[in-house]
């Protein structure tokens, strides 16, 4: 079995729906398919709650305007009149729900269940389109085998022993449609995976079910060796090791969701992302393979803020880095890149929810020194101890560049460069340059 995901932009209008249908029907292998929201729907319903919360009057007009996108849309979709009819119908119950919502008290599990909308109709809608071609396919609500524990990490035993009984139901069937992105917790209440979420169900799903291949389709031909939509030279790379296809979807390559590659690391199944709109073109293959180059790609990570804490308690101390991260543990505040000295330690972090609050605590340990709109530059490659002259290649392609941070030596497969986020396009173009020679 394969697992096939697509992203909104696959989805995105009813002849790329029509295009989806086309790829996932040209081979017989049995797969299930894995659906993000119509492109733009998140967004507006993310809009659409921040209004609702606020008793925005402009609130029902944005409903009514996604309301009519989805009347045509649908109008596009279907040669049956009987299909069709179904799906407006279908559409206008979802809307009828959403404009429920100014009626009562607003709270965060409503959000969520407003949030989960997008995902429940693209992927019915797109289930009619293959009735409407006579193929065959089961509709698989990912509310009935998606949940996540008390953690808010994937629950992997409940999802593969839930899938599993399903598929006992079916045990002819070789196409399933299923949604992306949104689960259940611990407490039985709709949640999701955050955004982004489509891709870590597709490998969530392809770990359960045992997939030979989990095919991720978007907008772009494979992971590119820097971001294209700052540098004009960029061209996919071929194939990537599991570590390094993660260190650049966690620092800045869009094309991946960062928590996805864990699941098919662990059940050894190789990655391939693909383009909707070039459906013949190789993409990029993740597995075990190393790539072939020393220095593989750049990306990029924004909305950095970096945090410098200098004590002379540091001093042939010990105990002291301890209680630094015991801060941010508290707060539950992921740390990005941290570099130390005998008498100071510098961090970044991506969520400054808990800023305030942080600074106030690591005051009582030294003086404490902030920098915001910072960016992460990730450099990904072989950078095994036994590799020599890469550090030099990147070092002379930012010369120029004013740095802040250094991190090397934490991963065999990164070096993490942070700079203010004004100079992250020149910072691009000059290793795209010197490092890919484009």
């Amino acid at each position: 079995m394969q697992v096939y995901k697509f992203g909104g932009t696959s989805v995105g209008s009813p002849d790329r729906m029509k295009q989806v249908a086309s790829i996932i029907t040209s081979t017989d292998d049995p797969k299930v398919v894995v659906l993000s929201a119509v492109s733009g729907t998140t967004n507006e319903l993310v809009a659409l709650c921040q209004e609702v919360d606020t008793e925005d009057p402009g609130a029902e007009d944005r409903l009514d305007a996604l309301h009519e996108h989805y009347r045509t849309f649908v109008n596009k979709l279907y040669q049956s009149a009987k299909l069709l009819n179904k799906a407006h119908e279908f559409v206008n119950n979802k809307f009828d729900y959403l404009r429920t919502l100014g009626q009562k008290k607003f709270t965060i599990q409503d959000e969520k269940e407003v949030l989960a909308q997008g995902e429940l109709i693209s992927t019915q809608l797109f289930t009619w389109v293959l009735e409407d071609q006579k193929i065959e396919a089961v509709l698989l609500p990912a509310l009935e085998f998606m949940r996540i524990d008390k953690s808010n990490e994937p629950d992997e035993y409940y999802i593969k022993s839930m899938l599993e009984k399903i598929f006992e139901d079916f045990p002819s069937q070789r196409l399933f449609i299923t949604q992306g992105y949104i689960c259940r917790n611990a407490f039985g209440e709709i949640d999701n995976l955050k955004r982004g979420g489509s891709d870590y169900t597709a490998t969530l799903v392809g770990q359960a079910v045992g997939a030979s291949e989990i095919q991720i389709w978007t907008d772009i031909t494979g992971m590119h060796n820097n971001d294209p939509r700052i540098v004009d030279k960029t061209y996919p790379v071929e194939a990537l090791s599991y570590e390094e296809a993660a260190e650049l979807a966690y620092f800045g390559a869009k094309i991946l969701h960062p928590s996805c590659v864990l699941p098919a690391l662990k059940a050894h199944i190789p990655i391939r992302l693909k383009n909707t709109m070039e459906p013949e073109a190789a993409g990029t293959l993740i597995s075990h393979q190393e790539s072939k180059s020393k220095i593989t790609a750049v990306a990029a990570k924004d909305g950095i803020t970096a945090i410098k804490i200098r004590s002379g308690r540091m001093l042939n101390a010990y105990g002291f880095l301890k209680k630094i991260f015991e801060i941010f543990e508290r707060f539950e505040t992921p740390i990005d890149m941290i570099t130390t000295s005998e008498v100071a330690v510098s961090l970044t972090i991506d969520d400054n929810a808990n800023l305030s609050r942080i600074l106030s605590e690591l005051r009582h340990y030294g003086q404490v020194d902030v920098d915001q709109n910072q960016t992460i530059i990730c450099i990904v490659g072989d950078f095994g101890g036994s590799k020599a002259g890469t550090a030099i290649q990147i070092f002379k392609a930012l010369q120029h560049i004013p740095i802040r941070m250094i991190s090397y030596g934490g991963s065999d497969y990164n070096v993490s460069i942070l700079i203010q986020a004004e100079h992250k396009a020149q910072a691009l173009r000059d290793l795209n340059q010197v490092l890919f020679h484009l």
